[in-house]
């Protein structure tokens, strides 16, 4: 199946406002008529959801908190977001393979070249188009968590290695991605990101800048 749409995702740390502005982009396209799927990981679908659980909140040594994550992927892109893309549909996802190359390569200390291997199996090479990446500090993202789940708890030093990898991880592709600053006001990140849906030529049709979320 060949994708017929964009694939959008959103990556940060703990706390950084990524889930807030991915709803905000799939609400915010659905209201520019553009047919759009809002997906998440882990816990984009049935299984999911249920992978979600045991992840979340359920210790366990990193190599099965890997095979758990990539379970939950390789589901998701064949049950979820490939079906939606050949449709035309655009699919805007909340975590997706940089959140392993982050978390448990960077974070855990993994292999990274082999984590890159797994999430291409995975995913069957599907690799996004675009990726906005939310970054700021650890303790300000931290400090925005409201229901700690076992990877927001974990030490400072932990989140320091996935922020510094995920910028890293930014800096070898500029082409897919883009860095905001979570620290700005919302209204100012949504322009941003409708600026690079424009400049990066996902939105060939005139469609108003600055629309609130609906």
């Amino acid at each position: 199946m060949k994708p017929n749409a964009p694939f959008i995702t959103f990556e940060g740390i703990e706390g950084a406002g990524k889930t807030t502005l991915s709803r905000w982009l799939a609400d915010w396209l659905s209201a520019q008529h553009i047919p759009t799927r809002l997906t998440c990981e882990p816990g984009g679908s049935e299984l999911g959801n249920a992978l979600r659980q045991l992840l979340l909140h359920n210790p366990t040594d990193p190599l099965t908190e890997l095979f758990l994550f990539l379970a939950d992927r390789s589901h998701h892109v064949r049950t979820v977001i490939l079906p939606a893309l050949t449709q035309g549909i655009w699919v805007i996802s909340d975590r997706y393979t940089d959140s392993t190359l982050a978390y448990q390569g960077y974070g855990r200390g993994l292999d990274i070249e082999t984590l890159r291997h797994l999430n291409a199996l995975a995913t069957d090479h599907l690799n996004p188009d675009l990726t906005f990446l939310i970054d700021m500090p650890v303790e300000q993202a931290l400090a925005r968590t409201t229901q700690p789940n076992r990877f927001e708890q974990e030490a400072l030093a932990f989140h320091q290695r996935v922020r510094d990898g995920y910028l890293q991880l930014a800096e070898s592709e500029p082409h897919r991605f883009v860095i905001l600053n979570g620290n700005q006001p919302l209204e100012s990140l949504q322009q941003q990101i409708q600026h690079a849906l424009h400049a990066k030529g996902f939105l060939s049709n005139p469609h108003p800048l600055g629309v609130p979320c609906p």
